[in-house]
């Protein structure tokens, strides 16, 4: 089989044997992957993405079909169709140290980019019929820390109003969740054409930032003066003082980002308490969530937005793409053809 190894910041494609299961184990075949901005800083070896050791695997979400079960899985069967989960350790409850550990394709442990990929039976979710195997690779890191932010850690409730920054994976899955729950819906981006599209997807406002240097005073303008009750932060580092400029009293702050690896910068937080904001960080979810959101998806028939397939062998090509940020939506990868 064909896998992926990251050697110096390059990616090598490899030739090995399709792995056994052992007893608490899967085997699937991959028939897509999705890239998410975490797999170009680890690729790229930025910030604290930086590999510690030579040919970890990369890619963190895919999606095919079980082959092979070990002799003690009882709750999956050959056949079924599957995700990857970002967080396999965390099943359910609060968030801990512990159980961010083993996330896939970070510097940890190996991710995705292969034929075929052994799992932990607990390292899967079944996916719903309606959903492709392209949307459902789609859904591990990115859709499920927008859910995160814009249903478990909030307090939204149709006719608030919410703020997106950018058109990127994270930033459309949080509007397409703030419009499946009545919410009014702001976004910006530096692309008038990406504006455009956002509005044929429900967008009730959007605003570029790079014609309108002072979009934060427009944000506040079509609020009445008031500021947005939630924002999905994904840049990071000191543009929370533009977030803290554009939300209201008491609202918060999801910081779910932290754009081309920016991960410090000066805060204003006198603002943050003055006006009594609530900022979450917000680190994916656990499998749980997931189940949750999969089941919200499927009464509404919620399709991920995906900007272009790539193909297995230009999965280079691909994952420079997403660093480009010229994407609007996912990025994914087929796999086995066959499918």
């Amino acid at each position: 089989m064909k896998s992926y190894q990251i050697h110096n910041n390059q990616l090598r494609s490899i030739e090995s044997p399709i792995p056994s299961c052992s007893e608490q184990q899967v085997l699937v075949k991959m028939y897509a992957l999705a890239i998410n901005h975490r797999d170009y800083l680890v690729v790229n070896g930025i910030s604290r993405w930086k590999l510690t050791e030579q040919g970890r695997v990369p890619v963190a979400d895919g999606a095919g079909e079980i082959v092979a079960i070990g002799s003690g899985v009882t709750d999956l069967n050959i056949g079924d169709r599957v995700s990857s989960l970002i967080t396999p350790n965390w099943q359910d409850g609060e968030m801990t140290a512990e159980k961010l550990q083993g996330s896939p394709g970070g510097p940890s442990a190996d991710g995705v980019a292969a034929q075929y990929v052994l799992f932990n039976s607990q390292g899967v979710i079944k996916i719903p019929d309606y959903l492709s195997y392209q949307q459902a690779a789609a859904l591990p890191c990115a859709a499920l820390t927008a859910w995160n932010a814009m249903v478990e850690k909030s307090d939204l409730k149709p006719g608030h109003t919410v703020l997106i920054l950018g058109t990127g994976g994270v930033s459309l899955f949080a509007m397409q969740f703030a419009l499946m729950m009545g919410c009014e819906v702001i976004v910006t981006s530096s692309s008038d054409k990406k504006l455009a599209q956002v509005k044929k997807w429900g967008a009730h406002h959007t605003i570029n930032y790079k014609t309108n240097p002072q979009w934060t005073d427009e944000v506040r303008l079509l609020t009445g003066g008031e500021g947005v009750h939630h924002i999905a932060e994904v840049i990071g580092g000191s543009h929370l003082n533009l977030s803290l400029k554009c939300i209201r009293s008491g609202g918060t702050i999801a910081q779910i980002g932290a754009m081309q690896g920016v991960v410090e910068g000066y805060v204003d937080t006198a603002e943050i308490m003055y006006n009594a904001v609530n900022i979450k960080g917000v680190e994916v979810g656990s499998k749980a969530m997931h189940g949750r959101m999969l089941k919200a998806m499927s009464v509404h028939q919620m399709k991920p937005i995906i900007d272009r397939d790539f193909a297995f062998q230009d999965l280079a090509a691909a994952i420079e793409y997403q660093g480009s940020g010229s994407q609007i939506g996912k990025i994914t990868i087929k796999v086995n053809s066959d499918e």
